[in-house]
C-alpha cells in the first residue's frame, strides 16, 4: 500500500511508558507528537494531567499495566482516576490467566468493569498480548473485548517477554472484530515497513515510541 508520513503520523499513539519518564520527557513528547501530527500521546497515569500545550493531540494512558494481574475494581479504579486526569482514552491489560484457564466471560467481566469506570466518548482499548496466546486465544479476547463496550483491541504492552506485534495477530484481530472495533498494533514496530504492514494486515492505530525514526523511513529502539 501507498500511504503518506503525515497520513501514517495520525494513526500513531507517540508512546513513553519508562518507568524513569520525567515531566520533561513528556513535556519533550507532546512537542514531538505536535511536530509531527501523531494521534495521541500515551503516557503513565502518574505523568497525567499533561501540562504541555497539546493542540488537537489527544491523551492516552494504561491500565493496570503491564501485567494484568490487577483486581477489576483496581483497574476500574485507575481507570476511572486517569479519565479525571485528562486521559482521553484508556488502554488496559487484560489478566491474561484468565484466558489461559477457558474464563473468557471473567476477561469480559474485567473489561466490563474497566468500560463502566470510563464511559465513552472515552476510548477503551484492551491489550490481550496476542504474542502470549493461542488463535483461540486471540479470538475469544476479542469476542470478550466487543462484547464488554470496549472500542479497540490492541496487541502487547511492548513488555512481555513472548513479544510484540505480529502480522498474524493483526489479521486475526482485525477479522474477528470485523471493522466494529478498531485494531492497535504496538510492541516491537521500529521502522517504516512494518508499520505499513501492520496497517495493511488491518491495524487502525500504531503504538510506536521511535515515531519520528519510523516516520522519516529509519529504524528506531526501545517500544
Amino acid at each position: 500500500m501507498t500511504i503518506a508520513p503525515a497520513d501514517l503520523a495520525h494513526l500513531v499513539d507517540h508512546t513513553l511508558l519508562s518507568p524513569t519518564a520525567t515531566g520533561a520527557d513528556v513535556a519533550a513528547l507532546a512537542a514531538e507528537a505536535a511536530r509531527l501530527g501523531t494521534y495521541s500521546i500515551c503516557v503513565s497515569p502518574s505523568m497525567l494531567p499533561v501540562a504541555a500545550e497539546l493542540g488537537t493531540v489527544k491523551v492516552a494512558t494504561v491500565c493496570g499495566f503491564p501485567s494484568g494481574k490487577h483486581t477489576p475494581a483496581t483497574k476500574a479504579a485507575e481507570a476511572a482516576e486517569s479519565a479525571e486526569r485528562g486521559a482521553d482514552e484508556v488502554d488496559m491489560v487484560i489478566d491474561l490467566g484468565l484466558l489461559k484457564e477457558g474464563r473468557a466471560d471473567a476477561t469480559q467481566a474485567e473489561i466490563a468493569a474497566v468500560r463502566a469506570a470510563v464511559p465513552a466518548p472515552k476510548v477503551l482499548k484492551v491489550i490481550i498480548e496476542s504474542a502470549a496466546l493461542t488463535d483461540a486465544e486471540i479470538v475469544a479476547a476479542c469476542q470478550a473485548a466487543e462484547a464488554a463496550g470496549a472500542d479497540f483491541v490492541k496487541t502487547s504492552t511492548g513488555y512481555h517477554p513472548a513479544g510484540g506485534a505480529s502480522v498474524h495477530a493483526v489479521e486475526l484481530m482485525a477479522a474477528t472484530v470485523g471493522g466494529r472495533l478498531g485494531v492497535k498494533a504496538s510492541g516491537g514496530i521500529r521502522d517504516w515497513a512494518t508499520a505499513v504492514a501492520m496497517i495493511e494486515a488491518g491495524a487502525t492505530r500504531l503504538g510506536l515510541s521511535g515515531t519520528a525514526a519510523v516516520l522519516a523511513g529509519g529504524t528506531s529502539e526501545g517500544y
